[in-house]
């Protein structure tokens, strides 16, 4: 029956069928009809699952039979401008064939268009929430004719330090509204909010914080020294149609973008330094193919729903193991596949073990032949039971929607540093014929488990002892520090 068993209102269901939705997801499924009822919500839901859709199609059909009021209506807070911007993109994407009208409040924005937003009749607003009490304290909004409150990604608010004005956000409330909150994780702070102001709600959790199956992880050991020229190798010998790469400062990945720029790559970068045209540029162009490669630092890793990243690659390790689950979260989504791959200093190995704590399973670990590891990576992880693996779950080389396709192979050429303060030496050097070192035409990875052969996908790796190559075909002209 699909969408047709909630009997959305007319002009609801025309825009869910455009959007080409055959089927809910399970939590679609599960939150839709509660929602539409008028219940309180408060759900847990692995990303990339429709969460999104979940809370606007029900909010939506509640406007259209409601009628409009004066003032607004609803009130969704998320806590990044990138996360907010695609939740209003949703909300506009899914009210087209109404009346409804929306106002994005964000910072870094103009707020004097905010402003004539707010004014022109806003009936769903969607907001930050320092910016929007803002607008509230210059008396251009306020909350009393709110009847439904959604609160997206509680636990980020937290991290956030957003809490506090959470709670004031409540306060301002008439305490008559439904809400629905929405959080990967529900630490104390967070439950405390449930616990006080909802009323009565429906739970859902759903694979709570577990990464999607749709995922093939790898963890790639390498001195902290050599990440950069790993990196480098990996972009280069990989099958890789578009990557979001991970780091964990903003100066970080700043440096990375600018060096992965000098070496000719199509990259953005986006960090919280950035300005919101910055940001928003970047991230279109990303959406659009413009760049190849994304770097950001977790500010990109919730809600942020982008169609064919084929990669994930944390270039360094996050400290909480959620924000690993959501970081890999951005491939792999709905019905598509991805792959993740995680590289691993010594430092961090503590980091990656409270990861596999939490995910509940071991990350297989490789090398790249070939490059000239300064010291015998670890990869020799716990065995992984053999059903667990990849290539049993995704049987075969895996193809992935090329999102760039005005992109052309790899073409050896002159060789360029990578440099980006860290240290190492420069891999890339190509095979007699052509061939990329470690390219998939050259072979296919092994987990550390020695359990078959993964997606041919993945650089080729060598996992069968703890020793590197004995003979390297990398050019050792990679100089970093200079």
């Amino acid at each position: 029956m699909g969408f047709s068993k909630f009997h959305l209102p007319p002009e609801l269901f025309k825009a869910v069928t455009a959007l080409g939705y055959a089927e809910p997801t399970p939590v679609q499924a599960s939150v839709i009809p509660e929602a539409m009822q008028g219940r309180d919500i408060r759900a847990s839901a692995q990303t990339g699952t429709g969460k999104t859709c979940a809370f606007v199609i029900p909010l939506v059909a509640k406007l259209l039979r409601q009628g409009r009021a004066h003032g607004a209506s609803v009130l969704i807070v998320a806590p990044t401008r990138e996360l907010a911007n695609q939740v209003y993109e949703v909300v506009e994407t899914l009210s087209r064939h109404t009346a409804i009208k929306s106002a994005l409040i964000v910072g870094g924005a103009n707020s004097t268009r905010q402003f004539r937003q707010l004014r022109a009749g806003a009936d769903i607003v969607v907001a930050t929430p320092g910016r929007l009490l803002d607008h509230i304290k210059q008396g251009n909004l306020s909350l009393k004719s709110i009847h439904t409150f959604v609160l997206d990604e509680a636990d980020r608010m937290l991290d956030i330090g957003f809490l506090p004005d959470i709670r004031r956000l409540f306060s301002m409330l008439s305490g008559r509204q439904q809400t629905m909150l929405f959080s990967a994780t529900f630490p104390g702070p967070v439950q405390q909010l449930v616990q006080q102001f909802l009323k009565n709600p429906h739970y859902v959790d759903l694979a709570h914080s577990a990464p999607s199956q749709n995922v093939t992880q790898m963890v790639y050991p390498v001195p902290h020294a050599q990440k950069g020229a790993l990196l480098q190798a990996i972009l280069e010998v990989g099958n890789i149609y578009s990557a979001l790469i991970f780091c964990r400062t903003k100066r970080g990945a700043s440096r990375l973008g600018q060096t992965l720029q000098r070496l000719g790559k199509s990259v953005a970068v986006i960090h919280s330094d950035k300005s919101q045209i910055q940001r928003t540029q970047a991230l279109q162009g990303f959406k659009d193919s413009k760049f190849q490669i994304l770097v950001a630092t977790d500010i990109a890793a919730r809600g942020i729903d982008v169609k064919g990243i084929s990669h994930v690659i944390n270039y360094n390790v996050p400290e909480k193991p959620e924000d690993y689950v959501h970081r890999i979260g951005r491939t792999g989504r709905a019905e598509a596949m991805g792959d993740a791959f995680t590289l691993v200093s010594p430092e961090e190995e503590a980091y990656l073990k409270r990861i596999e704590n939490f995910i509940k399973k071991p990350i297989p670990r490789g090398v790249i032949p070939d490059f000239p590891y300064s010291s015998a990576p670890h990869v020799l992880s716990q065995q992984r039971p053999a059903h667990q693996h990849p290539s049993h779950q995704h049987p075969g080389p895996r193809h992935h929607p090329q999102r760039h396709p005005h992109h052309h192979e790899h073409k050896a050429g002159p060789p360029r540093p990578f440099d980006n303060r860290s240290g190492g030496n420069r891999p890339g050097d190509h095979r007699p014929g052509g061939a990329p070192q470690g390219h998939p035409a050259t072979g296919s990875p092994r987990d550390s488990s020695g359990h078959g052969t993964a997606p041919s996908l993945h650089p080729k790796i060598h996992t069968h002892n703890n020793r590197p190559p004995q003979k390297s075909h990398f050019k050792k002209r990679f100089h970093w520090g200079r």
